[in-house]
């Protein structure tokens, strides 16, 4: 069951404990069923046996009339399942005196060890009749004193009981099969009801992750109530927390740069000095180190943020014209191809900065065109969200494999004739990392490099 929503398992629990309880149940009432029929069996048993018992008492009676009283046709009916027997016990002969029905047979005599004993010292059980029928037979031995001993039996075919109880179960199975229907439909109903309200708080949460909501909204039950509460708590905890350490990367960036600033002043006013050389050239290392982990702090603020989407066309195509506008001595031709529904999974600030370091790189060693494409690609894993995946390709020279290792390097830089400090692509690759991505460089199908940023998407 693992993985499986918590509605599913609640189903399956509820579902088990009513087949359980139902399974139960009904063995019960059949169980309760069957003695009921057979202690019904059992006292029109005993009925005929104590009328049996009363002519053996009364021997002065005609044969053709003695045993005319129990009433019953089945006992001339020869092999019809009801018989009745006498046995004198207190001669040799072992006389015997049988219904009609028992025809040439005889009834077997129960054993104390094998047999229910009553408190009237009647003894029952089921045996095995002539005809292979099941019989319930009672018997009770019959002390007359100087008229004599007997064992007076009757028994009478076990079917009746068998029937009844079978007819039972099956009118008991489907008044329960019915009920577990009812019942089930009750519990999908209950679990659908009762968990509706913590749907709804995951729907509302996947929509603060993914920008169209910023709070909890709604009323909930007294239970769920205080979950959302809470919720709703620590996501504007979240956010004080971002605040405040955006709020610290400011501060340390002025409290850095003013010495930085001091220092590069006062080594300025002495260029022939090769120690003042020295100075200003580590400064701008300093500078160079400050501003990209001060990037790097600022860009981990953000991307901390809940909620934040940023439609994707709209930013790559203000860059397009950007860049346009900053290269228009080279007339270099930017092309877009993005994805109208492409929906980045953080702030625009840091799209355009990963997208605008590309393509000014694309730009500065293209020799005539860029081309960027934007791609939406279905989610790589169950539960995952989508995969947004920006192309930006060159008709440059291209890079050898090397090169393209060298240039992801913070500070790298290929050719010091072209403007820039070396930071972009470390930059992208930094900020792609922090937001789950990566960036690969490759060779484009017009000759120069190609860059791919993987982001994530909604």
């Amino acid at each position: 069951m693992r993985g499986s929503s918590l509605a599913t398992r609640l189903f399956l629990s509820a579902t088990a404990w009513v087949v359980v309880i139902l399974v139960i149940t009904g063995i019960v009432l059949s169980s309760v069923y069957r003695n009921a029929a057979e202690r019904a069996f059992d006292r029109r048993l005993n009925l005929y046996l104590r009328t049996l018992i009363a002519e053996v008492a009364t021997p002065d009676e005609p044969p053709d009339h003695q045993f005319q009283s129990l009433g019953e046709p089945l006992f001339e009916l020869p092999l019809s399942g009801w018989y009745w027997q006498i046995v004198r016990t207190d001669t040799e002969k072992n006389e015997t005196r049988a219904s009609r029905s028992l025809w040439d047979k005889k009834l077997p005599k129960l054993e104390e060890r094998d047999a229910e004993l009553t408190a009237a010292g009647i003894r029952l059980r089921y045996v095995d009749g002539p005809e292979g029928q099941s019989l319930r037979m009672v018997e009770r031995p019959v002390d007359l004193g100087a008229d004599g001993k007997f064992l007076v039996s009757v028994a009478g075919d076990a079917t009746e009981i068998f029937d009844e109880t079978r007819s039972f179960d099956y009118y008991l199975g489907g008044t329960f099969a019915a009920l577990g229907i009812v019942l089930l439909l009750t519990t999908i109903f209950q679990v659908r009801f009762g968990l509706a309200p913590l749907k709804r708080i995951s729907e509302s949460i996947a929509d603060i992750r993914s920008g169209r909501a910023e709070r909890l909204e709604g009323e909930f039950p007294v239970e769920i109530a205080p979950l959302a509460r809470e919720t709703n708590a620590l996501i504007d905890a979240n956010r004080e927390i971002v605040e405040r350490a955006r709020t610290h990367v400011g501060n340390l960036a002025h409290a850095i740069k003013t010495p930085l600033s001091v220092i590069v002043n006062e080594a300025a006013a002495h260029p022939a000095d090769p120690f003042a050389n020295k100075v200003l050239e580590q400064t701008d290392v300093m500078r160079d180190q400050v501003a990209h982990h001060l990037e790097r702090a600022r860009i981990a603020a953000r991307v901390t943020i809940v909620g934040t989407v940023t439609e994707v066309a709209p930013a790559i195509e203000a860059l397009r014209r950007t860049m346009e506008k900053i290269h228009r001595d080279r007339g270099i031709a930017i092309e877009v191809k993005a994805d109208p529904q492409a929906r980045f999974r953080g702030e625009r600030q840091d799209l355009e900065e990963m997208a605008g370091n590309l393509v000014d790189n694309a730009c500065k060693w293209a020799t005539s065109q860029v081309f960027i494409e934007v791609l939406v690609e279905p989610p790589p894993a169950p539960g995952a969200g989508p995969r947004l995946r920006i192309i930006v390709d060159d008709d440059g020279r291209g890079l050898s494999a090397a090169e393209r290792a060298q240039v992801s390097r913070r500070g790298q830089r290929l050719d010091e004739s072209k403007p820039g400090s070396g930071l972009g692509l470390s930059i992208v690759v930094d900020l792609a990392g922090l937001y789950g991505g990566h960036l690969t460089l490759g060779d484009a199908p017009t000759g120069g490099l190609r860059a791919e940023l993987v982001l994530p998407g909604i």
